[in-house]
C-alpha cells in the first residue's frame, strides 16, 4: 500500500508530529490532464507550499498520499531536490473512495507510531491549499496537545461559505459535526463557519476510528469528516479553533482560482512572508 521514500523505519523523531496530505485528485475542473496538486503557484507545484508549512509546523515526516497520475507527482517531487525530499513518503490510493480512504492508504506508514503506545500527533491536509501556514498548524497542534485531544480543527469564518462543510456547533458552543455542503439544511447553509480540511489528529485514535467509518450512501465515499463526529459519540476531546484567516481558505477548482491563489501567494513572498 505504501513505500518508504528515505529508507527510515516509520518511527517518528522524539516528540515530532507527522502529516499526511492527500494529493491523490484529478481536479477535474481545472481543464487539464495534470493532477490537481502539481498546477503551479509560486512557481512550484502547489502542494510543495503545504508541505513547507509542516515542516515550519515542526514535522520531520510528511507522507503524499498520490494516486491519479502519480508517476507525474513522484518526479515533480523528486526534481525539488534531495535536501527538500528528505522526511517526504508516498502513499498510493488507487481507487477515489474518498478522503476517508486516502487516509487508511498511509496506515501502514504508521504501524510503528500505533505500535509504540506512545501518544503520536498526526495533521492530515489538503495538498491544494498552498496558502496554508505553518504558523496556523502551530496554533492548532498546540491547542491539541494543551487538551490531549483526539481530534483538533481549525476554522475559518468566511463571507461565503458555499461550498464548504459547515462547523455545527451545540447550545454550549462546542462542536457538535460537520456537515457537508450539499447535505445542510437551509439553516445550516447560513453558517459561515466552514472546515477548510485543517486536521490534527492522535494517530492511534485516527486510525482506530477510520477504520469503523461507513462508505456515504449518496457518494459511496468515506469521508474523513466523519472521523470527529464519532469521536465525540464517544466522548472523546475533539476541540476547534478559529484559526485560519479567511484570505487562507481559497481552495483551487478552477484555472481562474489558480490564478488569483497564485497572485496572493506571490504578494506575501514579496512581503517576506514566505520564500
Amino acid at each position: 500500500m505504501a513505500d518508504h521514500h528515505n529508507g527510515n523505519s516509520g518511527q517518528s523523531n522524539d516528540n515530532a508530529p507527522s502529516a499526511i496530505i492527500l494529493a491523490a485528485g484529478k481536479g477535474t475542473r481545472m481543464r487539464s490532464d495534470l493532477p490537481k496538486v502539481v498546477h503551479e503557484v509560486g512557481g512550484r507545484p502547489m502542494v510543495c507550499a503545504v508541505v513547507d508549512a509542516c515542516r515550519e509546523a515542526g514535522c520531520k515526516r510528511v507522507v503524499l498520499v498520490v494516486g491519479y497520475k502519480q508517476e507525474v507527482v513522484r518526479s515533480l517531487m523528486a526534481a525539488q531536490g534531495a535536501a527538500w525530499n528528505a522526511g517526504l513518503e508516498f502513499a498510493e490510493q488507487t481507487e477515489q473512495l474518498g478522503t476517508g480512504h486516502a487516509v487508511r492508504c498511509a496506515e501502514g506508514l504508521f504501524a510503528a507510531d500505533v505500535k509504540s503506545g506512545k501518544r503520536h500527533d498526526v495533521f492530515v491536509l489538503a495538498g491544494d491549499g498552498p496558502l496554508i501556514r505553518g504558523a496556523t498548524l502551530r496554533t492548532l497542534l498546540d491547542l491539541h496537545r494543551r487538551s490531549a485531544a483526539s481530534a483538533t480543527l481549525a476554522t475559518s469564518v468566511i463571507e461565503d461559505p458555499s461550498g464548504y462543510g459547515r462547523i455545527v456547533r451545540g447550545k454550549n458552543g462546542k462542536l457538535e459535526r460537520i456537515v457537508e455542503h450539499k447535505e445542510c439544511t437551509p439553516e445550516q447553509l447560513k453558517i459561515r463557519e466552514v472546515n477548510p480540511s485543517y486536521y490534527c489528529f492522535e494517530t492511534r485514535e485516527l486510525f482506530s476510528t477510520l477504520a469503523r467509518v461507513k462508505r456515504n450512501e449518496a457518494s459511496g465515499e468515506y469521508y474523513i469528516t466523519d472521523v470527529p463526529a464519532m469521536m465525540l459519540a464517544e466522548h472523546k476531546t475533539v476541540e476547534v479553533i478559529d484559526a485560519v484567516p479567511a484570505e487562507d481558505v481559497l481552495s483551487i477548482n478552477t484555472p481562474e482560482q489558480l490564478a488569483e491563489v497564485d497572485a496572493i501567494y506571490r504578494g506575501r513572498a514579496g512581503t517576506g512572508a514566505r520564500r
